[in-house]
């Protein structure tokens, strides 16, 4: 999903990183990459066929995190909010504090909920020296060479205490590439920040600040949610420090597939809230003021369409990043699209194959020197079962390769030219291609 303004200035690199990785593709997807590809898939007539029919009335959208440049309103806020805010009581009996309730007990719930958590959500900012070539111009090149300009650029965005010792949790696209760290609190405070680790794959980040006894948010369960739900987002949107705002739960288990994101491997939560760049990182919260999900995602162009990382989800690999500093992706190496009724009908009267079976995933491409590729996996299998669990989308092959070991192979009940053959392929370490 880097300290750039990643909905606006970092589209998603999936045709990229679908030739070096594998990444995994629903039908709507397809067509992003399409002109990457084309010419790739133009040396491979089936393969290229396959793409042509499916790519029919597909829908183009573009996803992307949600971290801002610093600075885009900065220089219109009031004295009174440049003023240094008074600490907000972390004692959840303090007398004035409102009590967390439901929002059919209490219509002002959001209010409790804000100053319990209010303080426990923070700014944080990411410098990083980019290339720049502002001394491009022809007159400029005479004086200052035509080499390239290190530049520094400032990135802005949100993330949460989920340790009273110093550790937060943010996006990795808000800190990726990042030589500095700059995490602001509430009260006014500033701290230098020190990744511990990150994860592009995922979009989690874990940061820590030297610091003692500070405010920290409660953690909720992701796996209980329901469309419809109350939640709440505090984070800060285009420079507009500790912005509330509300809405519901509009869907939950949202692949990365869904939204365009293919280079991603999380089922989102889908939300109405408000959220904008700037938001990255910032805490999702259910009408008790416990952390649901993570803020991390835009439509661009689209309004009440934003996207979260299911707490579950961040919290898991949070604690392996503070553990080793990295999480190990398995991956096989596969472009795939879901094979529906309606799929097949288009593959087998326009290109004349003959399918034998409209349930499974079928394999449009191979990645070259990749785990599907060493086991003899081939464009045009449908896999129908891996590891006797059978798979109709490709989200389920996802989550069961993501559920593997390195090294242990999954056997693979494939179907090729009307018939079934078991195929062993051993996941391999996925190779993360981070930000510059």
């Amino acid at each position: 999903m880097k300290t750039t303004n990643h909905d606006d200035s970092q589209p998603t690199r999936g045709a990229q990183e679908l030739l070096s990785w594998g990444a995994v593709l629903s039908l709507s997807s397809l067509f992003p990459i399409w002109t990457s590809l084309e010419k790739k898939l133009s040396q491979r007539r089936s393969i290229n066929g396959i793409l042509a029919v499916l790519l029919g009335g597909t829908v183009v959208i573009s996803v992307g995190g949600c971290s801002i440049p610093t600075g885009t309103l900065d220089a219109g806020k009031t004295d009174a909010q440049s003023q240094k805010p008074t600490q907000e009581p972390t004692d959840k009996t303090s007398s004035n504090i409102l009590p967390v309730t439901s929002s059919s007990d209490n219509p002002n719930f959001v209010v409790g909920v804000v100053q319990k958590v209010g303080p426990a959500v923070v700014r944080i900012d990411a410098a990083r020296t980019i290339a720049s070539d502002e001394f491009d111009d022809p007159v400029f090149r005479r004086f200052f060479g035509s080499q390239p300009r290190p530049r520094v650029e400032q990135g802005s965005g949100s993330g949460f205490i989920i340790n009273s010792a110093g550790q937060i949790l943010t996006n990795s696209h808000v800190v990726n590439g990042a030589q500095s760290v700059t995490v602001k609190l509430k009260d006014g405070r500033s701290f230098k920040g020190r990744v511990l680790g990150e994860d592009p794959v995922t979009d989690v980040a874990v940061i820590k600040i030297e610091a003692n006894n500070l405010p920290t948010v409660s953690i909720g369960n992701s796996e209980v949610l329901q469309p419809g739900e109350a939640v709440i987002a505090i984070g800060n949107p285009l420079g507009l420090d500790y912005t509330v705002t509300s809405g519901i739960i509009s869907a939950t288990g949202r692949s990365s597939s869904d939204i365009g994101v293919t280079d991603k491997r999380v089922d989102y939560i889908q939300t109405d809230a408000a959220i904008n760049p700037g938001n990255s990182g910032g805490p999702l919260l259910n009408n008790r003021g416990d952390v649901i999900a993570m803020n991390t995602a835009i439509i661009r162009g689209a309004q009440g369409l934003g996207f979260a990382i299911p707490i579950n989800t961040a919290q898991r690999i949070a604690q392996e990043l503070i553990a080793k500093g990295k999480i190990d992706h398995p991956y096989l190496g596969i472009q795939m699209v879901t094979l529906t009724p309606d799929v097949k009908e288009k593959i087998n009267s326009r290109l004349g194959v003959n399918l034998a079976t409209d349930k499974g995933v079928l394999l449009i491409d191979i990645v070259p020197r990749s785990p599907a590729e060493a086991a003899g996996l081939k464009a045009g299998d449908v896999i129908q079962s891996i590891s006797n669990q059978p798979v109709t989308k490709i989200e389920e092959v996802q989550k069961i390769v993501e559920n593997s070991k390195i090294g242990s192979p999954l056997e693979l009940q494939v179907l090729r030219n009307g018939q079934t053959t078991q195929i062993a392929v051993k996941p391999a370490l996925l190779p993360i291609q981070r930000g510059s």
